[in-house]
């Protein structure tokens, strides 16, 4: 069953049309990828089904409830990693839980037992009463994800969930997302420019490429289809985009992307 759907998904920013028509689907349980290079619209699809900014035209339907009509209780039915900073530097790791307890109205008689499990689930407990600016980029990372699953979301939201991180705080993240999907069988959405991510986490991906989806399937699928002996996904986007220099980015995409390594470096 669909968790996630949308339908001629489309948005506009004056005459330039970042998403382009988008329709899909995402199972229950599934962890999704939405690849692409800087600038192809991942960051737009998750803003508009996170409920962030409006869709132009067409539709979407997260965990059954549409993301016009019905906004606060899709926020409800979610969590969302974004690319930008979530957390807040001046407060420890438990208080920055216990803020997002008290938004999303966890009761106040679990809120302790639910801020000190999500910490302990990301592997942050015995850090948990350092203030958050002495942390490292993987751990900022894992107490975002911590924030994101404390109301117990139906979908996870990822926004290029490793950009900025070190090969080792790569690697812990991904098994945190095994290990989500694991326990939890929670839904994933994760955005990434990283195909070994892709390849590695996601059950199917889809590869957009300047506001349109191009081509979806599992990798391995995808892998088959470009007719290439022993193809990685890398050779799968460049076949459906046709540009492998496009990944690069603008210098606007470059900025970004640097910044965020600053910020959890």
């Amino acid at each position: 069953m669909a968790v996630v759907e949308t339908h001629n998904l489309t948005k506009r920013f004056g005459q330039q049309t970042a998403v382009d028509r988008l329709t899909l689907a995402v199972e229950t349980g599934e962890v999704f990828g939405l690849l692409g290079p800087n600038g192809a619209g991942k960051s737009t699809v998750i803003k508009m089904l996170t409920t962030l900014i409006p869709a132009t035209t067409g539709a979407a339907r997260v965990a059954g409830f549409d993301v016009s009509r019905d906004r606060t209780t899709v926020q409800r039915l979610i969590g969302y990693v974004p690319q930008a900073l979530s957390v807040d530097g001046t407060l420890t790791g438990y208080e920055n839980l216990l803020v997002v307890a008290k938004l999303y109205n966890v009761p106040r008689a679990k809120r302790l037992s639910r801020v000190r499990s999500a910490l302990s689930y990301v592997g942050l407990a015995d850090v948990a009463d350092r203030l958050v600016r002495t942390y490292s980029g993987g751990m900022i990372r894992r107490l975002e994800i911590a924030q994101a699953l404390l109301h117990h979301p139906r979908v996870l939201f990822m926004d290029e969930p490793t950009v900025g991180l070190d090969p080792v705080a790569r690697k812990a993240m991904w098994e945190l997302v095994q290990q989500l999907r694991a326990d939890y069988g929670t839904t994933i959405f994760l955005t990434t420019h990283f195909m070994d991510e892709a390849d590695t986490l996601c059950d199917r991906v889809a590869i957009m490429h300047l506001g349109q989806v191009v081509v979806t399937g599992t990798p391995q699928e995808l892998k088959t289809s470009v007719k290439e002996q022993d193809a990685s996904l890398d050779d799968v986007f460049i076949h459906y985009t046709g540009d492998y220099l496009a990944a690069a980015g603008d210098y606007r995409d470059t900025s970004a992307t640097r910044r965020t390594a600053q910020r959890l470096g």
